[in-house]
């Protein structure tokens, strides 16, 4: 395996692992800020307001997004071992 293909191949593990985490950071992160926004404007300070609607959001988020995520580490399983062969057969 040359330097290029190496470098290729990690470029590929990243932006995988970008896209599988995306939907389950951005989710939480929307619904904090709405939060605070809320608790800002309510002036309430509770710990569980915070805590429970991220929980709520994450979890949602994990549901709404599985076929993504499982379709994205797929695909991305297949090529990486479609490029294990090539790598091998030569």
């Amino acid at each position: 395996m040359h330097g290029f293909d190496a470098t290729r191949v990690m470029h590929a593990s990243m932006m995988t692992t970008l896209w599988i985490c995306l939907p389950l950071l951005v989710a939480p992160l929307i619904s904090g800020l709405a939060t605070a926004v809320f608790q800002a404007l309510t002036q309430i300070s509770d710990t569980t307001l915070t805590f429970l609607p991220k929980l709520c959001a994450t979890m949602a988020a994990a549901y709404y997004a599985g076929p993504f995520i499982a379709r994205t580490l797929g695909d991305y399983m297949k090529h990486s071992f479609d490029q294990l062969v090539l790598i091998g057969g030569s």
